[in-house]
C-alpha cells in the first residue's frame, strides 16, 4: 500500500487487526487485503475488507478503493447469491469489533434464515437477554442494525421494519432477491 495515501477505514482496521498468520511452516504471510466486484444486479460493487481469514467490514460502493482485487471465492460466492443461489454465508466469520450487546443482536441476525424475516421486536426476543418491551433493548438492536459492519454477511435486510447499513436500494433488492 502506498503509505502518501490514507487507509480507508477497512484498510486500516486489516492493517490493525490480524496483520499476519502464521503458515504450516510457522512463517508468516501477509493475510489482509480489500477485495471488490462489480454487480450488475445491484448496479454497484461489493466490496470487503479481510485480514487473517475474517470479514472486517463489508459495503456497496458506486467504485472500489484502488488497490482493491477482483478474486475472492467470498466474492464468488456473493456473485452465485446474487443471480439467485441460496447461501447463508454462516460459514464466513466476520470480525465482530462492536459493544457486546450488539454482538448478541447481530450474531441473532445471522440466524435468520435466506428467504424469512422478521420485525425488530421479534429480534429482540430472539437476542439472548432481549426484552422487546424495554426502549434500550429495541435501540440498542436499532443502533446495532444501522451500524451492522458487514450487511449481507449478517443479512439485516431480513429485518423488515429495522434500519439497514447498506444503501436502501441494495436493501431493497436483496429483500427482492430472497422473495420479501
Amino acid at each position: 500500500m502506498d503509505a502518501e495515501r490514507p487507509l480507508n477505514g477497512a484498510a486500516r482496521r486489516a492493517e490493525q487487526i490480524f496483520k499476519f498468520r502464521p503458515d504450516g511452516d510457522g512463517d508468516m504471510n501477509e493475510e489482509a487485503g480489500i477485495y471488490a466486484r462489480e454487480s450488475s444486479y445491484l448496479d454497484r460493487y461489493v466490496q470487503f475488507g479481510e485480514a487473517q481469514g475474517r470479514v472486517l467490514s463489508l459495503s456497496f460502493p458506486n467504485a472500489p478503493d484502488d488497490d482493491a482485487v477482483a478474486d475472492h471465492a467470498l466474492l464468488d460466492r456473493i456473485e452465485e447469491y446474487l443471480a439467485g443461489g441460496e447461501d447463508d454465508f454462516a460459514d464466513v466469520t466476520v470480525a465482530l469489533t462492536v459493544p457486546t450487546d450488539r454482538r448478541g443482536v447481530l450474531e441473532t441476525v445471522r440466524e435468520i434464515p435466506y428467504g424469512e424475516q422478521v420485525s425488530v421486536a421479534t429480534l429482540v426476543q430472539m437476542t439472548p437477554e432481549g426484552d422487546p418491551d424495554d426502549e434500550e433493548d429495541v435501540r440498542t438492536a436499532r443502533s446495532a442494525l444501522a451500524d451492522n459492519p458487514a450487511p449481507l454477511l449478517i443479512p439485516d435486510h431480513r429485518v423488515r421494519d429495522g434500519p439497514s447499513a447498506a444503501p436502501a436500494e441494495v436493501e431493497q433488492r436483496l429483500r427482492s432477491l430472497e422473495g420479501l
